[in-house]
């Protein structure tokens, strides 16, 4: 038996001849799903779960068991919400409602980031009320002393503003430091896509090489069974997080006063 299909549909309030009449399948055929537990073709599936607004991986959890070429490219397309051709079609909107309405996690990596506090000035106190709500804020920003800023710099043509970039947008977070439940590091190597995680939803802005950020697409990512590029950006942040220094030890080393 599919139980996640009945126990969904029940939740949802459909019996087997309503989700047959939208689905526009035999009630019988609804039915062999629930107690066969047979998987419908792919555009069936697309329709059931979205009518009962789900993923399918959910529904049909056997999608991702030794997945054939089609059914990863279903299991990606599933955790794809949509592609923005630049960082500034992303809208201000989207940011803050992620930021406002996270439960678990918000985790930010980036050289910059000074757009953050352009799209939304209050930025450290929202984060700092997410933090008093219990979730847990991780921001990881470059070491402007680090040869990967000054690698970056050189790439992206900015003449040597990066660094100044960086110092300027750490002002609008240090006031963050002593919040409990917010932590600030500095990271010294070269990232390769801008990562902002807000519980299971992930934007990733990919670098393309010689392009600042604000000109590279933005990809909007939902975490779903058997993600793939949610969690392969998840473990890269954590993977960079480890490394990176907090931000009170790197500023007290000799490059940082010498900055």
């Amino acid at each position: 038996m599919n139980e996640r299909l009945r126990s969904t549909m029940l939740r949802r309030g459909f019996t087997p001849s309503k989700l047959a009449r939208t689905c526009d399948v035999n009630a019988k055929t609804v039915e062999r799903w629930i107690n066969s537990g047979r998987t419908p073709h792919r555009e069936t599936r697309w329709l059931v779960a979205q009518t009962l607004d789900v993923d399918e991986v959910y529904l049909w959890p056997e999608l991702l068991d030794e997945p054939t070429p089609e059914q990863r490219v279903e299991s990606v397309e599933s955790e794809l919400v949509r592609v923005y051709p630049d960082r500034s079609s992303v809208p201000r909107d989207t940011w803050l409602q992620l930021l406002g309405t996270a439960t678990r996690s918000i985790d930010v990596l980036v050289f910059a980031g000074t757009f953050l506090a352009n799209v939304n000035p209050r930025i450290a106190d929202m984060l700092a009320e997410r933090a008093a709500a219990g979730v847990g804020v991780r921001l990881c920003w470059a070491d402007p002393t680090s040869d990967a800023v000054e690698i970056r710099d050189r790439e992206d043509g900015l003449r040597g503003t990066l660094a100044h970039k960086v110092r300027a947008a750490l002002t609008y977070y240090r006031p963050l430091t002593p919040v409990a439940g917010c932590e600030i590091r500095l990271h010294r190597v070269g990232v390769y896509a801008s990562l902002f995680r807000f519980d299971d939803v992930l934007l990733a802005n990919p670098h393309i090489w010689g392009a600042p950020g604000s000109a590279n697409p933005v990809l909007h990512l939902r975490r779903i069974e058997g993600s793939t590029w949610f969690d392969a950006y998840r473990r890269s942040f954590d993977d960079v997080w480890e490394t990176a220094i907090p931000i009170d030890e790197a500023e007290a080393s000799p490059q940082a006063l010498a900055g």
